[in-house]
């Protein structure tokens, strides 16, 4: 499981910045580089946003299933 490498491709994917995505779900920007570089793991709250920020379920945020 590599959440940030997902967290990457799909911010990617979505043609956002770090600072784009990180205002979106309300985080700060360091702490979501953090995330992307798997140096911290967002908690449940966070997850959630994220996924429902991009449309995706946790099983595929946490590469449980294929996109």
């Amino acid at each position: 499981m590599d959440l940030g490498k997902n967290l990457k491709y799909l911010r990617k994917t979505f043609h956002l910045t770090q600072a784009e995505i990180s205002e979106k779900i309300g985080v700060s920007r360091v702490n979501y580089t953090r995330y992307e570089n798997n140096k911290v793991r967002p908690d449940y709250e966070t997850v959630i946003k994220i996924a429902d920020f991009y449309d995706v379920s946790l099983d595929e945020l946490f590469d449980r299933k294929n996109f």
